[in-house]
């Protein structure tokens, strides 16, 4: 930020608002996302620029010797610019990353070894749970053979402990995943 600029306002000079944490949350990711936006057009800037360069550079002699200072300055105010973008954008990219794109291969590959490892991880828990499941249907059964009046005991405990459980959620005004509803206030 230069020194013409106040704490108080934004890099395009526009005033920025004292607002309560939700609402600065959510300005905070819109303005990460315009910082983000501002950031991709000053690349795609520069990207036309440096073609502009090449193309003059290409075809030079004497009487684009202006022409070429002009550009030249234009890529520097441009790096210049983008440099200030990105001073606002918190991005932070995993090292794996950097380093697969240092390998020259494509970055997509580090998102889908991600996804892919979450779905090995989601089926061998998925496994584990419903081993867990059939392990109690199977006690339950073994038991209802042995102790049929122990089981039925232990059923009607359950059944009546879920009920007061639903009526208490009920009662509290919660949520089935044990939350609290809250009003909203106006």
């Amino acid at each position: 930020m230069d020194s013409s600029q106040s704490p108080s306002t934004g890099g395009n000079g526009t005033p920025i608002s004292q607002t309560n944490d939700t609402a600065a949350s959510a300005a905070g990711a819109d303005d990460s996302m315009q910082n983000l936006n501002q950031i991709s057009n000053s690349i795609q800037k520069t990207l036309g620029l440096i073609h502009q360069l090449y193309l003059t550079v290409s075809t030079f002699n004497a009487a684009f010797q202006m022409p070429l200072l002009q550009r030249i300055n234009g890529l520097v105010a441009e790096l210049d610019n983008m440099v200030k973008l990105a001073e606002k954008c918190n991005i932070q990219v995993p090292m794996e990353v950097v380093n697969l794109i240092d390998d020259g291969k494509n970055p997509d590959e580090f998102t889908k070894d991600i996804i892919n490892n979450c779905i090995a991880k989601n089926q061998i828990t998925k496994g584990k749970t419903d081993a867990l499941k059939n392990l109690r249907k199977h006690l339950l059964e073994e038991l209802e053979v042995n102790f049929p009046d122990e089981v039925e005991t232990f059923r009607e405990s359950r059944a009546a402990s879920a009920a007061e459980m639903k009526r208490l959620a009920q009662a509290q005004n919660l949520l089935p995943n044990g939350d609290a509803r809250v009003k909203a206030e106006h």
